[in-house]
């Protein structure tokens, strides 16, 4: 199973201490980048949460925010005097530069950190916080799974779409090299040159060597059945997939040099419009 790099979660928590609500959301990253937003009274977590998103997560710009709202009846709250007094102080310095500007008494008790939380409180919520967090990061790790599926059915229906374009050209090429045996002949036939049998063999074997495509088709082939090896093997498997996007590329791109007749250069633009929109998806993939 693939897991997409983007997904969306959000976890609220009640209890008699307030409220909290935790999100979780994550877009593309060559490497798996953390950030959190967490309530100055809780910072102490941020490294538990970030070991708890390495142990599950390989890559992924992945950013935590915390929303907390106390419930100041559930318990006694005290007021950290010395960090009010600062914020008091230059609440006062910019009202001197500013004094049409009001001061709100009710904004300073509510910066995060004046109001200073009993140790024994502290340890209950942080333990029901950090339970709310395993449920956000389930849900998250799940829609990462729901969207990895869908890349991987889109991926495997473009690979099948590969699969037929190949044996087109392969059932292709035989006609392909007959019509371009008639086209010189016709050729020489109208400008009236005689025709050297020995000569338009060994000519006729030159353009098959230069226009022989065998291997491209059997590359193609081989790099299908890595594909598809890869996603059922599952996991952090976006690098692996990237690779094999520029594999399919060179081989479509020397189709494409060496066609020979219309439908195989159709089938080389096919090939190719196939491979992007895996290519698109697969930066999705971690």
């Amino acid at each position: 199973m693939i897991h997409s790099m983007t997904a969306f979660a959000r976890h609220e928590t009640n209890a008699s201490w307030g409220s909290a609500q935790w999100e979780i959301r994550s877009v593309n990253q060559r490497y798996l980048e953390t950030y959190f937003r967490l309530p100055e009274q809780f910072r102490g977590l941020e490294n538990l949460l970030r070991d708890k998103l390495r142990a599950k997560l390989n890559r992924g710009k992945v950013e935590v925010n915390l929303r907390f709202h106390a419930n100041q009846a559930a318990g006694e709250l005290n007021i950290n005097h010395s960090f009010a007094e600062q914020l008091l102080q230059q609440a006062q310095l910019l009202l001197a530069k500013a004094p049409q500007a009001q001061l709100n008494i009710a904004d300073i008790m509510r910066w995060p950190g004046v109001m200073e939380t009993p140790n024994d409180d502290i340890d209950a919520i942080q333990k029901e916080l950090l339970a709310g967090f395993d449920a956000a990061l389930q849900d998250f790790l799940a829609g990462r799974g729901r969207e990895g599926d869908a890349i991987e059915q889109m991926i495997t229906q473009r690979l099948t779409g590969i699969t037929e374009q190949v044996s087109f050209v392969r059932s292709h090429l035989p006609q392909a090299m007959q019509w371009q045996r008639d086209r010189i002949v016709n050729r020489l036939t109208e400008i009236k040159a005689e025709l050297d049998q020995s000569r338009l063999e060994q000519e006729m074997a030159f353009i098959a060597s230069k226009s022989d495509v065998a291997e491209e088709l059997d590359r193609l082939d081989a790099h299908i059945k890595e594909t598809q090896h890869i996603l059922k093997k599952g996991g952090a498997c976006g690098r692996r997939l990237d690779f094999m996007m520029q594999e399919f590329n060179r081989e479509a791109n020397t189709l494409s040099s060496k066609a020979i007749s219309t439908e195989i250069t159709n089938a080389a633009v096919e090939l190719k419009v196939l491979i992007e929109q895996m290519r698109e998806q697969i930066q999705n993939v971690e």
